[in-house]
């Protein structure tokens, strides 16, 4: 039997959404003007797929296609690299605007600051980006990978520099693994995109990070001449990027903010089951979460992104592996008249959500939920590109899903 999408409207008791202004203008305008301090820095396309909106039944649609960003096939590093350089700069008592890439790459700041171990637990993307930072910072990196990772994942981190295994542990166990060896290392720095009570500044930081993205995305649409998107789709794995693009847009757009929708994989729906529940309180997914969205298998939310969640997003969807690979074939091979877009697992997974209650008679109510519709403008975000080839082949060329 084929799973089915499953939906949780949001009527969650709202908070006094104090970590929103994490997210403000502002916020997003510092890490934005350090990571265009970067000579890789460029931004990332957003396209416009005017004949696929059409076959959808919306007006507009819009892709953030971020396996353009910096050579990484991956939107991670945004996040990783200004929690590095916020790090840094606490720690020499600077503020973060005074150290461009040429200052935190430099001999002076190498001297000033020495060497700290930055430890990670990742699928792929986020250690790669933490890895490829620290490798061009100077400092080190120790990368724990949960079971099922795919080797040229692994290799493509320990092409940076960083000391990298798979264990046998799920994600959530990899981030607790890294977490007590940082603790235990002189110098030992955890950098994970989830939060917990008592490690909340780093993961802030990542997510400020994650606003570069967002509001590239917001001054494109504004350039293309598109009014504010009616809906905007982003995939959740532990809900950090969630969080940054929601909070990000409910500031751009305070008076009148898009509907928002947040897609997890159903083997790790832990947001959609909180959501589902209506109390509020954090779910947690344990077990080993199989599925094709490696970047989405995480069991256990930010405590932070939850709380600007909660406040925020209208629905969330538990979306199985043949919506994700449907929405991958779908962008690699779209309308005539369309730009074609490689998009992985976790990256297409909010296309993927979309094309399928837009087209499935089945979801109709959903449909209706979201209030989507000929009048729509949407954008979604696709995280990744193929940064498993093989697998991506598989899936797009050979009809499999896993």
């Amino acid at each position: 039997m084929v799973p089915t999408i499953k939906w949780a409207v949001n009527h969650m008791p709202k908070t006094e959404d104090k970590n929103l202004s994490l997210m403000s203008l502002a916020e997003a305008k510092k890490a934005r003007a350090f990571h265009e301090s970067f000579p890789q820095y460029a931004r990332t396309p957003l396209t416009r797929l005017e004949k696929m909106a059409a076959y959808l039944g919306l007006k507009e649609l819009y892709v953030k296609d971020e396996s353009y960003r910096f050579g990484l096939n991956a939107f991670k590093v945004l996040g990783g690299s200004y929690a590095m350089a916020r790090y840094i700069a606490k720690e020499t008592g600077k503020d973060v605007s005074e150290l461009p890439y040429s200052v935190l790459t430099s001999q002076a700041l190498r001297e000033e600051f020495g060497q700290a171990t930055f430890f990670t637990a990742t699928d792929g993307n986020h250690g790669r980006g933490v890895a490829w930072a620290a490798n061009r910072l100077g400092q080190k990196a120790v990368v724990h990978m949960p079971k099922g990772t795919t080797q040229t994942r692994l290799e493509n981190i320990a092409k940076e520099g960083a000391q990298v295994d798979i264990q046998e542990l799920n994600y959530d166990d990899c981030v607790r693994l890294a977490a007590k060896e940082a603790a235990e290392t002189p110098r030992g720095v955890i950098v994970q995109d989830t939060a917990w009570d008592g490690y909340e500044e780093i993961p802030s930081w990542i997510m400020e990070g994650y606003g570069t993205m967002a509001m590239e995305a917001g001054e494109q649409l504004a350039e293309g001449g598109s009014e504010r998107p009616t809906h905007v789709f982003v995939q959740a794995g532990v809900g950090s990027l969630a969080g940054a693009v929601v909070g990000y847009f409910s500031n751009l757009y305070a008076d009148n903010p898009p509907v928002f929708v947040v897609v997890e994989a159903q083997a790790a729906d832990c947001l959609y089951q909180g959501a589902a529940a209506g109390d509020g309180k954090i779910r947690t997914v344990g077990g080993d979460m199989e599925t094709i969205m490696a970047g989405l298998a995480c069991g256990e939310p930010n405590t932070i992104s939850w709380d600007i969640l909660k406040n925020h997003v209208k629905v969330f969807i538990s979306l199985p592996d043949w919506a994700a690979a449907e929405g991958m074939r779908m962008l690699a091979a779209p309308i005539k008249g369309d730009a074609p877009i490689t998009s992985g697992e976790s990256g297409a997974a909010p296309f993927g959500a979309l094309a399928a209650l837009m087209t499935r008679e089945e979801y109709k109510d959903l449909r209706a939920d979201i209030g989507l519709n000929e009048d729509s403008r949407v954008l979604v975000f696709s995280t990744e590109g193929d940064t498993d080839p093989e697998r991506y082949k598989n899936i797009v060329w050979k009809g499999l899903e896993k």
